[in-house]
């Protein structure tokens, strides 16, 4: 039986949609503790403790069902994911508690080793500590990570960030929910799957220590809520529009020919639902193209908000790094809507 097999959703499965969740969020009282540096009003990767003048903590814990068959390859994609979101914050991950559902008839203990080994390749590569952790018997198997880093509280890369002028830049391509939900069809090109978990695996961490030698202020990362997701959460914040050009966007390769056979996740429809109204079309732009901007995407690229008289020398500097980031945006004032999409 194949690892996918065990979950009950493709592509970036199990997370609420943002509609459930903004309503869940609605109305939670704010807490006042001078320390909260970053908290949940933002839809930040993670929460931000300030500890003293120069030191804070970086919070974030992610987790969720497999979109690849190999538990070693769906173990380093768990701890990409997780570890993304402190690179995101501008932080560096020191510690991991691993978070575990696991069923007890249908696969072998030894599966879930696999998956732990592979998750913890990945944190002896971004010289990450494992703690611990926690497991239950679950008939959904998922796979995760609590993550702590550190950050200096002036150093923080968040949403509310991005200045009129930012050029926007992108560090990974698109369409791992397109490719992961055809997988789970079994009608997918096995190139197409090896080019995705590539991506999936490899962490943010050398596109993090690149960004930090320059004066970037908001940065995220692409994951569950997709391309128009993740920017609209930074206008929002920052009371700006964003403004992308979808022909330039980095595509994987069969992602497209997976929309247009119809391999959308679920989670592709529910973020077309809740953000689509924030994104105002400039353009003639292909059913299979707006999928791509609305497709859940796990252990994505960061997106960057680089101010326009360092950009060049970020693209550079990523380039030499092997990590081309290509431009596909631009912030500008703010229009009424959050995105715009050319």
């Amino acid at each position: 039986m194949r690892l996918t097999d065990f979950a009950k959703s493709a592509g970036c499965a199990g997370k609420l949609s943002p509609k459930d969740l903004s309503a869940a969020l609605n109305g939670i009282r704010r807490q006042t503790m001078p320390e909260i540096l970053i908290g949940f009003e933002h839809s930040d990767d993670a929460g931000v403790y300030r500890l003293s003048d120069d030191l804070a903590l970086a919070q974030t814990v992610d987790f969720f069902p497999p979109m690849v068959d190999d538990p070693f390859l769906f173990g380093q994609v768990a701890a990409s994911n997780a570890l993304s979101d402190i690179y995101a914050m501008g932080g560096k991950p020191i510690t991991a508690l691993s978070i575990v559902g696991f069923p007890i008839q249908g696969l072998d203990p030894s599966v879930l080793r696999s998956m732990i080994d592979g998750g913890l390749e990945k944190l002896n590569e971004c010289n990450v500590a494992l703690m611990g952790g926690h497991s239950l018997r679950d008939e959904e198997v998922k796979f995760g990570y609590a993550v702590t880093g550190t950050i200096h509280p002036d150093e923080i890369r968040d949403n509310s960030g991005a200045k009129v002028g930012d050029r926007v830049l992108l560090t990974k391509p698109l369409g791992t929910g397109l490719i992961a939900t055809a997988l789970k069809k079994g009608v997918v090109d096995p190139a197409h799957v090896d080019a995705a978990v590539r991506g999936m695996t490899a962490t943010n961490r050398i596109a993090a220590e690149v960004v930090s030698r320059f004066p970037v202020r908001a940065m995220t990362d692409v994951t569950g809520f997709g391309l128009v997701g993740h920017a609209t959460e930074v206008a929002r914040a920052s009371k700006v529009t964003i403004a992308l050009d979808h022909s330039k966007l980095p595509v994987l390769d069969g992602a497209l020919e997976s929309s247009a056979g119809g391999y959308c996740a679920g989670g592709l429809h529910s973020n077309r639902e809740f953000f689509g109204p924030e994104v105002e079309w400039k353009a003639e732009i292909s059913d299979d193209h707006q999928n791509l901007v609305f497709d859940p995407q796990t252990s994505g690229g960061l997106l960057i908000f680089a101010p326009e008289g360092s950009a060049e020398d970020l693209i550079s500097a990523l380039i030499d790094a092997g990590l081309p980031a290509p431009e596909i945006g631009v912030v500008v004032e703010h229009t009424g809507r959050s995105i715009q999409m050319a």
